[in-house]
């Protein structure tokens, strides 16, 4: 009985010591000598665990520790949502409290449309009403001479398109390796959003064009067409009610100064009113452009989903992309309605009051990474 004991007691010492509990026991006397070599090797007393066991222990925190921020040790693959659009991003360390990232992101493509009004000449003191009833008698007199209808709007259909390469580093100077400060750079487009009329008043945009090539002709006392030789004059009274009631186009608002060709010629005036016309396609556009070299400063957070799946990670990044000062806007004329006209009217004008006042990108990006 005294050995049947004896073997269970040294059974639950090496129990305990394999679950790390400090125990202190003493060898009873009754156990022979090679009853205690069989249980070898079991903790002495005291608070230290196993020897054999603790030189093994890879998990503990410091071994952990080294393993995770070894250089190139491991990679993170993750996605991203926020301002620079939807992206995806790979990660890896470059020691305890550097972290270097790759990815890609880019805005969805969606339509956004905006409404712009046709109208004939000058619109200075004329009401809604007066201007749609000048509009109206032109458009009709149009189509009797040409056949063509003309719209009194246009619609453009806006686009984001921005997509950028970014190398981002993160630097960790907390203790609990959470918080970083970032620096890097995106690279992409320049053009990062685009406007055009649809397809849909392509018909109507060239009865446009050609109401202003036969107001041109009027004005230039010029034939409107030759055919096999022989010069095609307007009708004197279409002649007189074009030069009356002047040019169509869209009123997008007034020069906010000078503009001059090449040569330094002023051909534009401040004060003078913008009015975009279409080109010879009938299409009248605009495009959105900022630098596509776009250094980026910030701050994130990264932590752990949860205990039970430690390799899932989410956090976020807050900051800037310095991506050149103020866009530009440029029409299918080389018109600038951000930096070269004021009083933009319309629907464009809080999209243009918006880029006016993004001197940089502001970027909240939400983070979700698992480690691989």
């Amino acid at each position: 009985n005294n050995i049947y004991n004896d073997m269970n007691y040294s059974i639950a010492l090496a129990i305990a010591c394999f679950a790390g509990i400090g125990l202190t026991a003493h060898a009873r006397s009754v156990i022979p000598p090679a009853s205690v070599d069989s249980v070898a090797p079991v903790c002495t007393a005291s608070s230290h665990a196993c020897t054999d066991c603790s030189t093994q222990d890879f998990s503990n925190t410091a071994n952990r520790r080294a393993l995770t921020t070894r250089p190139f040790s491991h990679f993170d693959a993750g996605i991203t949502l926020g301002t620079t659009g939807v992206g995806i991003e790979v990660s890896t360390p470059l020691g305890r409290s550097w972290v270097l990232r790759g990815g890609f992101d880019f805005w969805p493509h969606f339509h956004h449309d905006m409404t712009f009004p046709v109208t004939v000449g000058e619109n200075s003191g004329l009401s809604d009403e007066e201007q749609q009833s000048r509009f109206n008698k032109m458009a009709d007199m149009l189509y009797n001479v040409t056949g063509y209808k003309v719209d009194n709007q246009v619609v453009m259909e806006g686009v984001p398109k921005m997509y950028n390469f970014k190398l981002l580093v993160d630097f960790k100077p907390l203790r609990n390796k959470a918080w970083h400060v970032t620096a890097g750079f995106y690279w992409g487009n320049a053009t990062i959003a685009t406007a055009e009329n649809a397809k849909e008043d392509m018909t109507s945009l060239f009865s446009v064009g050609m109401y202003n090539h036969l107001w041109q002709a009027a004005a230039n006392s010029e034939p409107y067409a030759t055919i096999n030789g022989q010069d095609l004059y307007l009708p004197a009274e279409v002649e007189d009610k074009l030069l009356e009631n002047g040019r169509m186009s869209i009123r997008m608002g007034y020069y906010k100064h000078d503009i001059t060709d090449q040569d330094g010629n002023v051909i534009h005036q401040k004060g003078e009113a913008y009015n975009m016309e279409p080109d010879e396609n009938s299409m009248v556009s605009a495009k959105m452009k900022v630098n596509a070299f776009k250094p980026y400063l910030g701050i994130g957070y990264m932590g752990t989903l949860s205990k039970k799946y430690p390799k899932w990670k989410m956090g976020f990044d807050l900051g800037a992309l310095f991506w050149g000062g103020t866009p530009s806007l440029k029409t299918h004329d080389g018109t600038d309605l951000i930096n070269d006209i004021t009083d933009v009217r319309h629907s464009l004008k809080k999209y243009v009051d918006l880029a006016k006042a993004l001197k940089v990108c502001p970027v909240l990006n939400f983070r979700v990474t698992k480690t691989l």
